[in-house]
């Protein structure tokens, strides 16, 4: 049977241990009348001994408290917490007040409940384990709990922990324990600090619970202490794991990687931390072989201090330093194995002696453990990482090496991965830029200049698996002085983009030559897409499916500087701009095309006439789109960019480039402008021709006489005999109209146009033929020469070289 401490017991005891007042409450507790106990010595009511150090306290007069076990009327032990407070009477003798609660286990009837192998139990658990009363005042703690805390059990009895032990965290679990009190609710509390003396921080999981009676009223509360260090160190190393997968390797750039592996290493469990690369893998190439009879040259990549600014480096960000032989660091690194050392180490004081400003870094800064682990990914070692410590009175233990190293093989992979993109990306884009044109050409016609930027590039940060594009452009010289301005997209990055795009621009300029429509010139080149997406797909599609993988947008333009005509035609690619002289800019309205592999659509061709001094502006998609901005954005703001005057063509290209892209683009951009040019009638000459044999005579006269205008003396002989089997060869396969035009450019142009169809073909007399060495003569003397098709029938034209003079 239980039975509750009342809150009124009180007992007044004289010198004698004769009872003088016997209070209400210890009547119902022990059911004794004061009658029947007033004068009476106290130890009567004893079941058991007073304890040793209650016994001294009571002999000498200070105050005392601990558990008693009293006997009832009845018989029954019941144990209770008494404190006794010593008094004075009038008479100045002495007096003792005892009062009394209920102790962390109720008070009970023995004869129901084992109490001494209770309290036996409670005292000898590994657990460290304390009770408190109401008043969050400690009644017992066992012997655990008293290592912990410092102090003995008698020291602490009858005082809070704010009296135990003024501080910080003794003050937040006073507060944390008279919460419990007055909520009644068990609180879990966790915390981790270091005592003076202790090497690393000790964590704590407290569960304090109240105590409560059968009527649900809270009597006290236990506090139950459990060292979770381990445990806490344990997670915090699978925090900074956690936090190393998923920050280091956000990019595929060498030097970012090597950042993020500092920046991790930090914030995790290191006061200072170097990366340091191999030249090579810095460089992007593959690390070679490391002799240990050689000194290494790495690259530092990488440096984080918890002091910012990394006062403890002696060798710069970026810069380059040489690990010499013998030492430390070219050990560990021919090793592949990590390293743990504290500064008394003789092989660290050796590394040390090789450069004094490090050996005074480290006695300055006060740093006492370095770990050394090297960069190893696919069997290739890459750098090797410094782990130091300083602000951390800890040194690094076994278990921060294993961790280092995990840590380290993560990014280790992640360096590798970084490298290898870089020199792919390095050799597509040499692929690239050699496939393009370096620089543009010198026209009449027009005057061009261009942008190339792969993706990627420009600021202020690339795009994780950014990689190089496949687009292209092109200026083409075609006869008659006009120029083919070409302006197209690979679909999918990557070197195989690169290489299709190589190939189209071949097959453009292949194309370009014949003098093909630009309708009909995508048209063929629609056809090449397909069957080099059929012959590099899978074996195991059929011989006329296709894949999809290879597919391209164009657009091709020729302009014509004698008619002023540009004729264009798109498959799939952004329409140009064109801005009149006067300053209008509007984007031309051509028909779209589909884009080239699709096949079985057709393509339409647009003329435009230009003015002298326009601006047309072809680009590929990644000028106007941008990741979160729509398309029509990009192209607002390239009109705007255009409409400014610029001193320069390439002053207008940079101007469009800081003003359309948003940051670094995901995207290749290929920005190409060309100011028209026009030829007017003093370069330009057409004359018209009856078609008899008089008008061969007639053409060779009317080309002297021009060439002389022209002062091309030197020229006259060359072109007279051209001119002259042109027009036979018109007379003779060809018919009316008969035209002669001789233009004057970089070369001697002269063309002769007539209404039949059918192309000319070169051949070989022999001896005793009459015919067949015009075109032969033709193209001995001229520089180059051809045909192509006009609206009314064929122009065959040959360029004669000119002179320095002419």
């Amino acid at each position: 049977m239980e039975r509750r401490v009342p809150e009124d017991l009180a007992v007044v005891v004289d010198a004698d241990r004769a009872v003088l007042v016997w209070s209400d409450g210890a009547r119902r507790l022990l059911g004794h009348e004061s009658a029947e106990i007033v004068g009476r010595p106290v130890t009567e009511l004893l079941a058991a001994a007073l304890p040793p150090s209650t016994r001294r306290h009571v002999r000498d007069g200070q105050p005392w408290s601990g558990e008693v076990a009293l006997r009832h009327r009845d018989g029954d032990r019941v144990v209770v917490r008494l404190q006794g407070t010593p008094l004075l009477d009038a008479a100045g003798g002495r007096l003792w007040l005892v009062t009394g609660s209920a102790p962390a286990h109720l008070a009970r009837r023995t004869g129901h409940r084992p109490t001494a192998l209770w309290d036996l139990t409670l005292s000898q658990l590994p657990v460290p384990v304390a009770v408190y009363d109401r008043q969050a005042r400690l009644v017992a703690a066992n012997e655990i709990m008293t290592q912990v805390m410092g102090r003995t059990e008698e020291e602490m009895r009858g005082r809070t922990l704010r009296e135990i032990q003024p501080g910080p965290p003794f003050e937040e679990y006073d507060r944390l324990q008279r919460e419990v009190l007055r909520t009644g609710e068990m609180i879990f509390h966790e915390d981790h600090s270091q005592a003076p003396g202790e090497t690393r921080p000790h964590a704590w999981s407290m569960y304090l619970s109240p105590v409560k009676d059968e009527a649900g009223a809270v009597r006290g509360m236990s506090a139950t202490v459990f060292d979770t260090t381990e445990q806490y160190w344990a997670r915090r190393r699978l925090a900074v794991l956690n936090e190393a997968s998923l920050r280091i390797g956000t990019t595929l750039d060498v030097t970012r990687t090597a950042e993020e592996l500092t920046e991790v290493a930090v914030g995790g469990f290191a006061d200072f931390v170097t990366v340091d690369l191999l030249e090579s893998v810095a460089l992007g190439a593959e690390p070679g072989p490391l002799p240990a009879d050689t000194p290494v040259t790495v690259r530092r990549t990488a440096q984080r201090s918890v002091l910012g600014g990394c006062p403890e480096s002696v060798v710069a960000a970026g810069e380059a330093t040489r690990y010499p032989v013998g030492t430390l660091p070219l050990r560990t690194l021919a090793a592949g194995r990590a390293t743990r050392r504290r500064p008394g180490d003789p092989e660290l004081r050796q590394w040390l002696r090789t450069s004094p400003a490090r050996a005074e870094s480290m006695t300055r800064h006060l740093i006492h453990s370095v770990m050394m682990v090297p960069l190893r990914a696919r069997g290739l070692t890459l750098g090797l990482v410094h782990f130091l410590r300083h602000r951390t009175t800890e040194p690094f233990s076994e278990d921060d090496l294993l961790l280092a190293e995990e840590i380290v093989a993560r990014a280790a992979v992640s360096v590798d991965n970084a490298r290898r993109y870089t020199r792919e990306r390095r050799t597509a884009l040499a692929l690239q830029r050699s496939l393009l044109p370096e620089r543009p050409p010198r026209l009449a016609a027009l005057e061009v200049a261009y942008r190339y930027l792969p993706t990627g590039s420009g600021p202020p940060q690339a795009a994780p698996g950014a990689d190089i594009g496949g687009d292209w452009f092109d200026v083409i010289p075609l006869s008659g002085a006009r120029v083919a301005l070409v302006v197209g997209d690979v679909v999918g990055p990557g070197i195989q983009a690169s290489a299709t795009m190589g190939r189209l621009r071949t097959a453009v300029r292949t194309l370009a030559d014949v003098d093909l429509a630009p309708d009909e010139l995508l048209t063929q080149l629609d056809d090449l897409v397909i069957r080099l997406d059929r012959e590099e797909g899978p074996e195991t599609r059929g011989a006329e499916e296709t894949s999809g993988q290879i597919g391209a947008t164009c657009l091709y333009a020729v302009y014509d500087p004698v008619s002023r005509r540009c004729t264009m035609a798109r498959a799939g690619h952004p329409p140009p701009a064109l801005v009149t002289p006067g300053g209008d800019v509007r984007i031309l309205d051509l028909p779209a095309g589909p884009p080239l592999g699709l096949g079985g659509l057709p393509f339409e061709s647009s003329e435009v006439l230009l003015e002298e001094d326009s601006l047309l502006a072809l680009y590929t998609d990644g000028l106007i789109e941008a990741a979160g901005r729509d398309v029509e954005v990009g192209v607002a703001l390239l009109r705007r960019a255009l409409s400014d005057p610029a001193d320069s063509l390439e002053e207008a290209c940079d101007r469009v480039l800081r003003a359309v892209p948003s940051g670094r683009p995901a995207d290749d951009i290929v920005l190409m402008l060309a100011r028209t040019a026009v030829l007017g009638e003093e370069r330009v000459r057409t004359w018209q021709l009856p078609p008899e044999p008089a008008a061969v005579s007639r053409a060779r006269k009317i080309a002297g006489g021009q060439l002389a205008e022209w002062g091309l003396a030197e020229a006259e002989f060359a072109a007279e005999l051209i001119v002259s089997e042109l027009v036979t060869n018109a007379l003779r396969y060809g018919g009316a109209p008969i035209e002669l035009r001789l233009i004057r450019d970089a070369t001697l142009i002269c063309e002769v146009s007539d209404g039949s169809s059918s192309a000319p073909h070169l051949r070989r007399a022999r001896v005793f033929d009459e015919g067949g060495r015009g075109l032969l003569l033709v193209a001995q003397l001229a520089e180059r020469w051809g045909s192509r098709q006009t609206a009314t029938g064929k122009t065959i034209w040959a360029e004669l070289p000119l002179s320095d003079g002419e």
